[in-house]
């Protein structure tokens, strides 16, 4: 048996963070200056290998014709006190550095670095913000990009789909 065939037991760093784990799935919404609102299904999927770090998946689709919309995957690296640092590779050609702490079952997340790629939009900031309630993860996303301050762009709320 190999090492990635075995279960391993959850980190104890991670322990303020275990309620996150599992697939979710459901439907947000988008807004923001410089776009037309829009709807969108989404997945996330968050796993852990034993270390002190919880991998992270993300994908939305459009819900008009299930064109695949957005791409996220990174870590969620804890460090003490319920804080946490975010690492994450996207779609749009940027990477993002956060830090945030979790708060019973709501954790904030502020950037502290945002990259992007040469053909790249512009983002100076994010915050995000996810709370979980039972079985229903809710978040938000603000975001300061393309000149404009900061402020929201992303609703959702997902169902816990295993776990």
């Amino acid at each position: 048996m190999s090492g990635l065939d075995r279960e391993v037991g959850l980190h104890p760093d991670l322990a303020p963070f275990a309620f996150l784990l599992g697939m979710w799935v459901g439907e947000g919404g988008g807004v923001y200056p410089t776009i037309q609102p829009f709807g969108y299904g989404e997945e996330v999927v968050f796993t852990h290998v034993g270390k002190p770090f919880l991998a992270y998946r993300q994908r939305t689709w459009a819900l008009d014709d299930d064109r695949p919309l957005h791409g996220e995957a990174g870590f969620w690296r804890a460090r003490e006190g319920g804080r946490l640092e975010l690492v994450l590779a996207l779609s749009t050609g940027h990477v993002e550095i956060g830090d945030g702490a979790v708060h019973g079952h709501r954790i904030t997340i502020q950037s502290t670095s945002v990259v992007g790629a040469p053909s790249s939009k512009r983002v100076d900031a994010v915050r995000r913000v996810f709370e979980v309630d039972g079985d229903t993860l809710r978040y938000s996303l603000d975001m300061a990009a393309s000149g404009e301050p900061m402020q929201r762009h992303l609703d959702a709320a997902l169902a816990r789909r295993d776990g």
